[in-house]
């Protein structure tokens, strides 16, 4: 990776982090993209490392507004999808896995932009828990099914009941990931490297939250998705 095409994934995962700590997703949906393009081999892990870090921020931040009984039926569909993504991690090339993060982004953008979402009902929350422990294993990519079952929760509920999920998950797909042998040294340090722009993005969610319209955001977002996920089908293709 060369440092301008490093420099540009420090830009986006600074706004990435900013766009998940307003609305309780959207790191992996943001950057995962832009870094298939230049380096796929180092998905999922260093994405995963960078969703822990946010993740343990948004809990501090938003901790008195965590649905704890939401988030445990949640849990109980991870655990049998984070091994199914640890499993596809070990299976396929990095190019089936480009192709399927690209997919994922636009099946989500897709189901986002029609307006579809079901009833946060128990069953149909560990359904998307499990969806979103095989995704986000699989392509770093697990907030879209936890978004649409919690879509109707207040903006500090949703924040904080989608970072506990996303602690615990997380940690879930690293223990996973590393079984499998999916996290190496160049995963770790390159996590390490942009941990600065996670936490400057983070912080920086606070003053968005206040300042800009959460529809404007989650547009910008879908967005920005779109068009790294068909950068990444061109170039995979």
């Amino acid at each position: 990776m060369t440092g301008m095409e490093l420099a540009l994934v420090v830009l986006v995962v600074t706004v990435a982090s900013c766009l998940q700590g307003a609305i309780g997703f959207g790191l992996g949906l943001l950057a995962a993209p832009v870094v298939a393009l230049f380096d796929p081999s180092l998905l999922p892990g260093s994405l995963i490392l960078l969703a822990t870090g946010v993740t343990v921020l948004g809990v501090v931040r938003d901790r008195g507004s965590v649905d704890l009984k939401g988030t445990g039926w949640a849990l109980l569909g991870r655990v049998p999808g984070t091994a199914a993504g640890a499993l596809l991690v070990a299976a396929l090339p990095a190019q089936a896995l480009a192709l399927a993060l690209a997919g994922t982004v636009l099946l989500a953008v897709l189901l986002s932009v029609c307006g579809w979402q079901p009833r946060p009902r128990p069953a149909a929350v560990a359904a998307a828990g499990a969806a979103s422990g095989l995704l986000g294993t699989a392509t770093s990519i697990g907030g879209p099914p936890m978004a649409l079952v919690w879509h109707g929760s207040s903006r500090a509920r949703m924040r904080g009941t989608m970072s506990a999920f996303f602690l615990v998950g997380a940690l879930m797909s690293l223990t996973a990931l590393t079984a499998v042998g999916a996290i190496d040294r160049r995963t770790l340090v390159f996590a390490g490297v942009l941990a600065p722009a996670m936490v400057l993005g983070f912080a920086l969610s606070g003053p968005v939250n206040r300042r800009i319209d959460r529809r404007l955001v989650r547009r910008l977002g879908l967005g920005a998705s779109t068009l790294g996920a068909v950068l990444v089908l061109v170039q995979a293709l």
